[in-house]
């Protein structure tokens, strides 16, 4: 009759919602990078999991690179939404992929869940030393007058059709009403070295490569192209000062699939906020030149659905496109 009776009981009950992260899961989280182990994406989600181990528990990394991310994403996307399966959205992933390529496995805008940002990492407007010396360019308002003055003069490189270089290139040419020959090459090293030996004029490099040739002098540093200076360079001007709302540059966070409980997410988004910052953190990712920026899950999801929209006309307006 016990047996019976506690029986009913449980037959009687209402389904619990269940949340492994509120029960203290069983399984390790496991973060999707969608890039190759060794980049700077990989580097910062191992720091952030193994600083969050004591909140969350066990922290695993797992890269599925491969489809300039959409491999990686993807998983995420169609991933079951219990807080165990969560990824890193990049500016590539989630605002430049979907407009780049013919057909998309995932819906950038409707199958995550926004935790935190993470971080971004100014790009930078750089000329060969000796080029801009010969041209006498100092600022980004000479290089403008000096493209205007001399139409299709000018070339700028990138690491191919659809990077976050040529993208940051065709956003210049259009604010700055300039004309300037985009080169494409197989890599942002390649390009990056076609600069230093005066095959090309200038380049939006990242910031944490362009950096050592910045310091060495082989590089001029113009314009950093967040909206503020960069503590990494503070005595460069950010594009914006000559350009108004000029702003671009290499950003990822934390995202889940979509459906996630919101008890969940905001646990999630405590810990790895918490851990970024730490001055441990901060101090480490100061070394990638790497700024930690940290925010709510509405934050991250409105900053997302924004960079989404932006990258429509320049990508549009680039011509580029994957099939």
């Amino acid at each position: 009759m016990k047996r019976r009776h506690l029986l009913t009981l449980v037959a009687a009950a209402p389904a619990a919602v269940y949340s492994p992260l509120a029960a203290g899961q069983a399984r390790p989280i496991r973060i999707v990078v969608p890039y190759a182990p060794g980049g700077p994406i990989d580097v910062t989600a191992r720091v952030l999991a193994e600083r969050v181990k004591d909140s969350l528990g066990p922290v695993i990394i797992e890269n599925r690179p491969g489809g300039g991310g959409n491999i990686g994403a993807d998983a995420v996307a169609k991933a079951a939404p219990d807080g165990l399966t969560l990824g890193i959205a990049a500016v590539a992933t989630h605002a430049i992929n979907p407009w780049l390529f013919s057909r998309m496995p995932y819906d950038a805008a409707r199958d995550f869940t926004p935790i935190t940002q993470m971080l971004r990492v100014p790009n930078v407007l750089v000329m060969n030393a000796d080029t801009a010396t010969r041209l006498k360019i100092n600022t980004v308002a000479e290089l403008i007058a000096y493209a205007r003055a001399h139409p299709a003069r000018l070339n700028y490189g990138s690491g191919g059709n659809g990077s976050a270089g040529h993208l940051a290139g065709e956003m210049f040419k259009r604010d700055a009403r300039i004309f300037a020959v985009h080169i494409p090459y197989n890599g942002g090293n390649p390009a990056q070295l076609a600069l230093l030996s005066g095959q090309v004029d200038f380049n939006f490099d990242n910031l944490a490569t362009a950096a050592p040739n910045i310091r060495s002098g082989r590089l001029k540093a113009l314009a950093v192209t967040t909206p503020q200076r960069s503590p990494s360079l503070p005595e460069v001007p950010p594009v914006s000062d000559t350009l108004k709302d000029f702003a671009i540059d290499t950003w990822w966070g934390l995202v889940g699939p979509a459906g996630m409980a919101r008890e969940t997410v905001q646990r999630l988004n405590a810990a790895f906020v918490a851990a970024l910052q730490t001055p441990e953190t901060q101090s480490r990712f100061a070394q990638l030149l790497a700024e930690p920026v940290p925010n709510t899950p509405e934050e991250f999801g409105a900053f997302m659905r924004a960079e989404l929209a932006k990258y429509e006309s320049v990508v549009k307006a680039s011509g580029a496109k994957v099939d």
